[in-house]
C-alpha cells in the first residue's frame, strides 16, 4: 500500500475509520435473513481469535499507510439480560442451559458478535455539514433483526464515552424501533464532497417507504426484506439539521435486495466526489445521479459497473462494492477489497480493466484477508464507521481509541490471551465462555480508557 504524502488539504479534516473489534463470541449462527454469506455458513465452526486478528491486521495496514484509524469495542455477549427479559431465570449457568435446550436460536442471537460491523452502528454527519458546527451521531435501531436490535443501547454509551465533548459532538436518540423507522445506520448512507473538510451532500438509500408504500409490481423486493425505510433516513436528516440541498434520498433496487444486497454498501461505495456503483444499485439510476449533480458543489465522478461485467451474484459473492475507498493527499484513491474479489474472474478483471485502467481517481487496489468476517456477510466496508473529524475534534476525543503501534500491540496481546481459536454454535451454552468474555471486556475498557460502558460494569 502506497504511503500518502503530507498535504495542507488533509491537515485539518481527516476521515477516521473506526473499526469494530471482533468479539470473543464470534460464531456462525446464520441469523441474517437476506445475507447470503451468513445464511450459507450458518452452523459452521468459527475462529474468534483469527477473526479479531484479521480485523486488527487490516487496521494496522491502513494505519501504517498513513490513514487515520480508530477502534470501537465489541458488545457484551452473551446478553444474559436479554435472556432473562425473555423469561429464562436462575443462575447464569441455568439461564444458558435453558436457552440452549428450549430456544437455541435465541441463544445464538444473544451471542452474536455482529457489532463488529460498525458501518451499521450509527449515521454520522461531519461538522462542515451541520448548522451548529458539531459532529452529529444517531445510533441505528437495527430493529429488523433481534440479534442486532440488542446493540443500540451499548453503542450509544460507547459513542458518548468517546465523543464526549458537548461543544463539538451531538448525540441523538435512537429512532423508534418499529418497522416504519427501520434504520441500519451508515451502511445505507454515503457522503459525497470535494474533500473531507468541504461541505458535502448526503446520499441516503432506502429499501422501502413505510407510509404510502406502493404495491405495484417491481417496486418491492419479493424474496428478502428491505431493511431501511425512507422515513428513517428522513428522520436522521432532520435530527442532524441537514437542509434539503444537502440530501438525496434514493430507493435501492428491489432486484438487488432479492439477490442478497441487504445494505446499500454491498452494491455501492462513495468517497470524496466518487460514487462507485453497480448498475442495479438504485431503482432509478439516472434520477439519483441527476439529483446528486444538482446538489454537489463539485462535479460528481460516477464509476458505473455494468451487469454484463459483474453480475449481481458475483457482486454479492465477492463484496467488490463492500470495499473501503480511501482518499490520498495527492488526489488519488485507494480501494481496499476483500480477498474474495480475486477468486471471481469477472470481478478481478473489472478491477483491472475498469477501475485501475479507467479515467477515475482510483490508483491502487489493496487486497485484505477478512475471511472470518466475510463468511458471516461482512467485508472491509462493513467493519468500519467513517467519521470525518477536524484536528480540534480529534484532539477532543476521549479515551485511547486512535490506533498506534503501542495500542495495536496491546490489543493483539489481549486477543491472544482471551480468545478461543474455535467456536461452534453448541459451545455458546458453555458458562465458561460467558465468564471469559466478561473478563476480556473488563480488561478492554481499561486498555481503551473509555470507562464503564457495559451493563455488567454498570450494575
Amino acid at each position: 500500500m502506497s504511503q500518502p504524502t503530507p498535504d495542507v488539504r488533509e491537515v485539518n479534516f481527516l476521515e477516521v475509520n473506526f473499526d469494530g473489534l471482533v468479539g470473543p463470541t464470534h460464531n456462525y449462527a446464520g441469523l441474517a435473513l437476506g445475507n447470503v454469506a451468513s445464511m450459507t455458513h450458518g452452523g459452521l465452526e468459527a475462529n474468534p481469535r483469527e477473526a479479531a486478528l484479521q480485523g486488527l491486521g487490516k487496521m494496522k495496514a491502513l494505519m501504517e499507510a498513513g490513514y487515520a484509524q480508530g477502534v470501537l469495542p465489541p458488545q457484551q455477549r452473551p446478553d444474559l439480560g436479554a435472556l432473562r427479559q425473555l423469561g429464562f431465570s436462575g443462575s447464569d449457568e441455568r439461564v444458558l442451559a435453558r436457552a440452549a435446550g428450549e430456544a437455541p436460536q435465541i441463544l445464538r442471537a444473544v451471542c452474536s458478535a455482529s457489532s463488529m460491523w460498525t458501518a451499521n452502528a450509527a449515521t454520522v454527519t461531519p461538522s462542515p455539514d451541520a448548522p451548529d458546527g458539531r459532529v452529529h451521531f444517531t445510533p441505528a435501531n437495527l430493529q429488523s433483526s433481534f440479534h442486532r436490535y440488542l446493540e443500540p443501547a451499548t453503542t450509544a454509551r460507547v459513542l458518548a464515552a468517546i465523543f464526549r465533548d458537548e461543544e463539538r459532538f451531538s448525540h441523538h436518540p435512537v429512532l423508534p424501533a418499529t418497522p416504519a423507522f427501520s434504520d441500519e445506520g451508515a451502511a445505507n448512507h454515503t457522503r459525497l464532497a470535494a474533500d473531507h473538510g468541504e461541505p458535502g451532500v448526503h446520499l441516503f438509500v432506502y429499501g422501502r417507504a413505510a407510509f404510502g408504500w406502493g404495491a405495484e409490481e417491481g417496486v418491492a423486493p419479493r424474496r428478502y426484506p428491505a431493511r431501511q425505510t425512507l422515513e428513517a433516513s428522513q428522520a436522521i436528516a432532520r435530527q442532524h439539521g441537514l437542509t434539503e440541498n444537502r440530501v438525496v434520498f434514493a430507493q435501492q433496487h428491489p432486484e438487488a435486495i432479492d439477490a442478497g444486497v441487504f445494505h446499500n454498501d454491498v452494491i455501492s461505495v462513495g468517497n470524496g466526489p466518487v460514487l462507485l456503483y453497480h448498475e442495479r444499485a438504485f431503482l432509478d439510476e439516472q434520477a439519483t445521479l441527476d439529483e446528486l449533480r444538482a446538489r454537489m458543489a463539485t462535479p460528481l465522478v460516477p464509476i458505473r459497473v455494468p451487469e454484463e461485467a459483474v453480475s449481481l451474484e458475483d457482486a454479492v459473492a465477492s463484496y467488490l462494492f463492500n470495499s473501503q475507498l480511501l482518499s490520498n493527499p495527492d488526489g488519488t484513491m485507494t480501494l481496499v477489497v476483500p480477498g474474495e474479489c480475486q477468486e471471481r474472474e469477472s470481478v478481478w478483471r473489472t478491477i483491472q480493466d475498469l477501475l485501475l485502467a479507467g479515467h477515475n481517481p482510483i490508483g491502487e487496489v489493496v487486497v485484505k484477508d477478512v475471511k472470518q468476517s466475510m463468511r458471516n456477510g461482512g467485508g472491509p466496508a462493513c467493519l468500519r464507521l467513517r467519521v470525518v473529524l477536524s484536528a480540534a475534534e480529534r484532539a477532543a476525543l476521549s479515551g485511547r481509541v486512535l490506533l498506534d503501534d503501542a495500542l495495536h500491540g496491546e490489543l493483539t496481546a489481549w486477543v491472544e490471551r482471551h480468545y478461543r481459536d474455535r467456536l461452534a454454535p453448541r459451545d455458546l451454552a458453555d458458562p465458561q465462555l460467558a465468564k471469559e468474555t466478561l473478563a476480556a471486556l473488563d480488561e478492554l475498557t481499561g486498555i481503551l480508557a473509555i470507562g464503564a460502558v457495559y451493563p455488567f460494569q454498570r450494575g
